[in-house]
């Protein structure tokens, strides 16, 4: 009797000297062959989707390039949550995921050169975190799918024209701010502050954009703006100082050029006892007393999840850009008091993170 297509496959997959099968002299073969058969049978059912599920199963190759105009803590997060998204859903460096980082150190025609070097290597994806390395890659190539991550106004920057239906190769995720929200809280904290200075790079379209909408908003809080230009992080602390004695209250939205520099003007607020306000909750830690933003690692990971379903078969032009809706509230008491601040204990009791 020849043995079912189940035994021999069960069987094939043992090593040899588990092959070896004794019988009972006294027993029929054809009895033997239908025992056999259906034992092997009931243990492959068992054995063969064991062995299956515990072994992890690897998406294909891929191959994500990832660049960024400089590293500050915020930035440096967005792109982990990349990364840890693609590894969550199967792509892992050194098994199946080739992944190419570079930072242009806020050199803007370095951020040019990466984007021409990445589009000569070809890679399935091009992640981009900030505008300039943004728009950098989006001017260098109309084929290769690029997502954006904490971009503030990816019309105004060019990248789409519209959030909804990017179409061509471009989508990813925009960081713009809450500003009314931003411009509340600083009230809170510093009722008198009616004089606000903006320290921005001119360079930077994301910085632009949010100047022009914190001078939307503050007049209907009986605020006034200045604004601090600041070209370059070796000119944020003289752009800080021309400040003092003019502004009650120092704000700085998501400029990487100022934040990658943002210990100079925690230094200026100090010594002027000017409190520091932050668009971003990572500058919190760093000296700002107070910041309503995002979470750049969560941004991280939406952006993630839009490249891994490109990498999936989606189209980057039919997938919709997305914001980020939820917003934390971080306060350090430390700077604040060094500042001559005193947080009112309602707004304390409202932080998610409070750095003492």
């Amino acid at each position: 009797m020849p043995l079912s297509p189940e035994v021999s496959l069960f069987l094939a997959a043992q090593p040899a000297n588990m092959r070896r099968f004794e019988f009972p002299i006294t027993c029929e073969r054809g009895e033997i062959m239908k025992a056999l058969n259906r034992a092997a049978v009931a243990l492959a059912a068992v054995v063969i989707p064991t062995a299956m599920s515990a072994t992890p199963v690897l998406a294909q190759e891929a191959f994500v390039a990832i660049t960024q105009i400089v590293e500050h803590p915020a930035l440096d997060a967005a792109r982990n949550g990349v990364k840890d998204v693609l590894a969550e859903n199967g792509f892992e460096e050194g098994k199946n995921l080739k992944w190419m980082h570079e930072s242009a150190q806020g050199n803007v025609a370095t951020a040019a050169q990466i984007a021409k070097k990445f589009v000569g290597e070809q890679p399935d994806v091009i992640v981009t975190i900030a505008t300039p390395s943004s728009q950098a890659v989006v001017a260098s190539t109309k084929d290769i799918p690029v997502v954006f991550s904490a971009v503030t106004d990816p019309v105004a920057a060019k990248l789409v024209s519209n959030w909804e239906a990017p179409g061509a190769n471009v989508t990813g995720v925009s960081d713009m701010a809450p500003i009314d929200r931003h411009l509340a809280m600083i009230q809170r904290i510093v009722p008198d502050a009616k004089r606000l200075g903006v320290l921005y790079n001119p360079g930077e379209v994301n910085s632009v954009s949010s100047l022009a909408a914190v001078k939307k908003e503050a007049p209907a809080l009986g605020m006034t703006v200045l604004e601090g230009p600041a070209p370059k992080s070796g000119e944020v602390l003289a752009a800080a100082r021309a400040l003092v004695g003019k502004v009650d209250a120092f704000y700085v939205p998501t400029d990487n050029t100022v934040v990658s520099a943002f210990e100079a003007v925690v230094k200026v607020g100090i010594d002027a006892q000017i409190p520091v306000f932050a668009a971003d909750t990572d500058s919190v830690p760093r000296g700002a007393i107070a910041a309503l933003g995002f979470n750049y690692y969560e941004v991280g990971r939406q952006t993630g999840e839009k490249v891994v379903r490109i990498l999936k078969g989606e189209k980057p032009g039919e997938i919709p850009v997305a914001g980020v809706e939820k917003t934390d509230l971080h306060l350090n008491l430390g700077s604040a008091k060094k500042m001559g601040v005193e947080i009112p204990e309602a707004v304390v009791a409202e932080a998610q993170k409070v750095v003492e």
